[in-house]
């Protein structure tokens, strides 16, 4: 497989000299970066663009032998995102080798301990230093361009070592935010004025700063491309991830992490990355350098997937990610008593003092060294560690194995409650500091821990002819194609443990190198019950705590307990296109195709686009021998209908009934909406994530400002206002700063404002009255009860004075997890939705219906006293029986609550429907035919 994908690489090379043969040449001079960036990286008041930098890298190429510029592939934007591959020039000789090297101890197949042992001796440690990423932090790639410049052109024996010993890959993360807040911030010509924190948009194109969250999804081509590099190309050993900003009245965070680590992960990939941590922090202490701090200093943790360099840790590789002050705007480091004791998590404090652009860039740059030093003194420690990691996944994944999570901890304690153990304490006690009353029966290990029934999947198959929407069943084989993992497509029918599978079913086998990320991507999250204290309230997690992809996309799959069957050939590459589907039947009266593929609404687009009139069956219908759940698109034939469908067909793997005459069924007739998607200064990354959602399924829309919400007579422009999460106001309800309009050039000044109850709600209510349809998504749901629909939070209590205020945590949390709810599947909101779903939920509203409140349905709600699936829940008790999605009749128009998050960060794709259907419904009408419950077409 991957021979193949690295014919066709986006890895390719852009620029490059070679040397000659023999031993390490003084380093020739290259042009100072200064010279073509209008002023010195790291001087205060100054940041070069990406156009900038880029144009000196290619400059630099062709004046050192000690690096080669790569091209990774295109961003959002299609800028091409550039990587400095930086190494000695026999090494820059040599990077094939070397990169083979690093894959096959990465993925540790074939090979015996001692051929990893000589591949370890002869290989190079292979770094990769992403800066950039967050683009507002804008010290990492300043830092880069003094780095690259340091490592090309110094002759010291530690850089010589470093060359010689390593292969440094520095990576621009995101190119078209370096561009974008570099230029905001020279924009002023007085230096004073100058502010890069309020740039009018996201800094990615689509998701802003969840381009740290997009890890295992991969949707965005910047993510593509650094997984690539990573998981399917180069794989290096240690991936070192640059961020900002400190903790206050410190200078940086530095690993180690604090728990909880993930339970899947391989243990050694912990420890080394507390070594390299603890290397890092030793390297500033003994060059004088205060401030830095570890665990406690801040909440970062190993637990979640979805990071650069979280992703990392399911690939057995160090990951290390550090958090620094500064700015090109002088600053001050303020004091904070409690940082100036020194303590283990912080050894060395730092005294309050005006804090210059340079400091950080040279804190950064010792941290760099440090990272390197590690994996030149470790080298072939690091090599073959990661072979040693990839070895065990692989026997864990060929043999009888088990992963150790809260649940199964807390069933051993209940076994032993059962076997009536008695505690207490013991005199050595005293003499040893331990409590002897933890201790229960060493027989529950083996009847507990090790139950068969828990062991961990050897693979998992996923049939063919069972998923109930195979073209999103494809999107998330790709995300993991994406990120390393192997996946298997059996040819033809195949049997196995006395179950027949259709050809074309897949099978993703544990058996590999990166079966942690495997586990991850299939398996629960159990996050443990964490607390400050009994009683007390919730260690907020750093992100969310269960996102078992599989769930969320609403992917079938059977976990294999007892081996897996015999190979089949590898899907060698991502897979362009869903299997095709069918056309069946010869009627000529037209089309019926099932709601239930998230594909279904591109086909309606495209016919809407067209022209063509789109319906919905309101009752279910049996077509062909095949049952359809209420909802089924039915195309009348004529004009370009034939064309788009067969097309469809063909490219999107969609199922479409040619049938003789039009179906009997009331239906819902379909006209193109025309959609308002509320966006806000600075950019709402939920309403970002929707656009990309958007654009993926062909739907058209507008972006609309609060400014224009409050000017009101919206439904002279729209029909549909899509409202998401945190369009109200940033987490914590803290406001996305806002410049004064004079300061900012005039295209961004319609974005300037904020959705106010007092003048906003009216509105938004007027727009729903007047016949218009107002869709809330997430946390916007709070607006709800204030444009007049009759609800109330259930998750709230009414206080001494008589007002309406959240359950506190300490009763109730729900940190981002994924759960399971109930579904109406009869009414429209819910087409093609199944009648039990995983949605993604944190710690969103739900709703009751008020006392004698008219024209409001309960489409979606939760069922049971536990309705986790994936994640931490506490006190999840309170959900049951409240409302997640809500149907309202407001007026003349609609209102729909949709509060989980069912967009979330563009991956619970079997909740993209609610919101689908919330937008084609807003010009919907029913039509006039009516007809039984069920009816046959043919």
């Amino acid at each position: 497989m991957r021979k193949a994908m690295l014919a066709t690489t986006a890895l390719t090379l852009v620029f490059g000299v070679a040397a000659p043969a023999g031993a390490q040449t003084p380093a020739a001079p290259i042009t100072a970066p200064e010279t073509m960036m209008k002023g010195k990286p790291g001087a205060d008041y100054f940041l070069a663009n990406y156009t900038q930098l880029s144009a000196w890298l290619q400059k630099i190429a062709t004046e050192s032998d000690r690096i080669k510029l790569v091209s990774i592939g295109k961003t959002a934007e299609g800028r091409e995102q550039y990587m400095a591959i930086v190494s000695s020039p026999e090494n820059i000789r040599n990077l094939e080798k070397y990169r083979q090297i690093s894959e096959k101890l990465a993925l540790a197949k074939g090979l015996t301990d001692e051929q990893a042992k000589a591949l370890a001796a002869e290989g190079r440690a292979v770094v990769l230093i992403d800066a950039g990423l967050h683009a507002t932090e804008v010290t990492n790639a300043q830092t880069h361009i003094q780095i690259i410049t340091e490592m090309l052109t110094r002759n010291d024996a530690e850089t010589l070592r470093l060359l010689n010993d390593d292969i440094t890959l520095f990576v621009f993360a995101n190119p078209d935010g370096l561009e974008l807040v570099a230029d905001w911030y020279m924009r002023p010509a007085d230096k004073l004025k100058r502010d890069s924190s309020s740039i009018p948009r996201l800094y990615q194109k689509y998701i802003g700063h969840d381009n740290n969250r997009d890890s295992f999804i991969s949707n965005q081509p910047e993510t593509t491309n650094m997984n690539r590099l990573a998981y399917r190309e180069w794989f290096p050993q240690i991936l070192y991830n640059e961020h900002q900003t400190g903790p206050v009245g410190t200078v940086v965070f530095i690993p180690p992490f604090r728990d909880p680590y993930n339970f899947n992960n391989e243990p050694l990939v912990i420890n080394q990355t507390d070594a390299v941590g603890t290397a890092m922090h030793a390297r500033l202490v003994a060059q004088g350098k205060g401030g830095s701090v570890s665990r406690s200093g801040a909440p970062y943790s190993t637990w979640f997937n979805g990071g650069i360099r979280t992703i990392g840790y399911f690939h057995n590789q160090i990951g290390i990610l550090t958090e620094i002050i500064g700015n090109p705007t002088p600053m001050e480091i303020p004091l904070v008593p409690g940082n100036q004791l020194a303590r283990q998590d912080e050894v060395m404090p730092i005294a309050p003092q005006k804090w210059h652009f340079q400091q950080s860039l040279d804190y950064i740059k010792e941290m760099d060294r440090a990272v390197m030093d590690y994996a030149s003194r470790n080298r072939e420690t690091v090599l073959y560690n990661r072979y040693i990691m990839g070895r065990n996944q692989i026997q864990k994944g060929s043999s009888d194995s088990w992963v150790i999570t809260p649940k199964r901890i807390d069933a051993v304690k209940a076994a032993a409650a059962t076997m009536k153990k008695e505690g207490g304490g013991s005199p050595l006690d005293e003499l040893t500091g331990y409590d002897t009353r933890a201790i229960v029966p060493s027989s529950l290990y083996k009847t507990v821990l090790q139950d068969p029934a828990y062991r961990a999947p050897r693979a998992f198959i996923l049939p063919a002819d069972a998923q109930p929407d195979m073209p999103t069943t494809i999107k998330f084989l790709n995300a993991l194609i994406k990120a390393g993992i192997e996946v298997e497509r059996a040819p033809a029918a195949f049997s196995h443990d006395g179950k027949r599978y259709a050809a074309g079913s897949f099978v993703v086998r544990a058996d590999q190198a990166f079966r942690p990320h495997v586990l991850d991507m299939f398996e629960p999250q159990d996050h443990p019950q964490d607390f400050a204290y009994p009683g007390g309230p919730p260690t907020r997690p750093y992100d969310i705590t269960g996102y078992t992809l599989a769930f969320q996309m609403n992917v079938k799959f059977d976990r294999l307990l007892d081996g897996a069957p015999g190979h089949f050939p590898l899907v060698p590459d991502v897979i362009e296109t869903p299997p095709a589907g069918k056309l069946i039947g010869t009627g000529t009266a037209g089309y019926i195709v099932s709601h239930a593929t998230n594909n279904s609404f591109t086909l309606t687009n495209r016919l809407l686009k067209a022209g063509v009139p789109v319906n919905w069956l309101k009752t279910a219908i049996t077509v062909d021998g095949e049952a359809m759940a209420p909802g089924a698109l039915w195309i009348p034939a004529g004009g370009k209908a034939r064309a788009i469908v067969e097309t469809a067909v063909t490219q999107l793997g969609l199922d479409a009934h040619a049938v003789a005459i039009k179906p009997a069924e009331a239906a819902i007739r379909l006209t193109a909406p025309r959609i308002g998607l509320v966006d806000i200064y600075g950019g709402s990354m939920a309403s970002g994530h929707n656009r990309w959602i958007f654009e993926q399924y062909e739907f058209p829309y507008t972006l609309v400002y609060p400014q224009e919400l409050d000017k009101g007579g919206l439904d002279k422009k729209y029909d549909v206002l899509v409202l998401q999460t945190d369009v109200l106001g940033r987490e914590g309800g803290r406001p996305q700063k806002q410049p004064i309009a004079a300061d900012i050039p005039a295209e961004w000044r319609k974005a300037l404002g904020r959705i106010t109850k007092e003048t906003t709600y009216p509105q938004l209510a007027s727009f729903a009255r007047a016949g218009g349809t107002v869709v809330m998504v997430g946390n916007a749901t709070a607006l709800a009860a204030g444009i007049g629909v009759p609800v109330s939070n259930a998750l709230s209590t009414v206080d001494a004075a008589g007002k309406r205020v959240p359950l506190p945590s300490t009763k109730f949390y729900v940190p981002g997890s994924v759960l399971q709810a109930k579904v109406d599947i009869s009414d429209p909101l819910a087409y093609g939705v199944p009648g039990t779903v995983d949605l993604f939920y944190n710690n969103n509203p739900t709703y009751t219906l008020n006392p004698g409140a008219a024209g409001v349905r309960r489409v979606s709600w939760f069922a049971s006293d536990d309705p986790l699936r994936s994640g931490w829940a506490w006190g999840q008790k309170a959900l049951n029986d409240t409302a997640t999605v809500v149907d309202a009749t407001l007026g003349r128009g609609r209102a729909y609550l949709l509060a989980p998050e069912v967009t979330q960060r563009g991956q619970s794709y079997a909740t993209f429907k609610f919101l689908f259907n919330a937008v084609l419904l807003g010009r919907g009408q029913v039509g006039i035919t009516t007809a039984g419950t069920e009816k046959r077409a043919d």
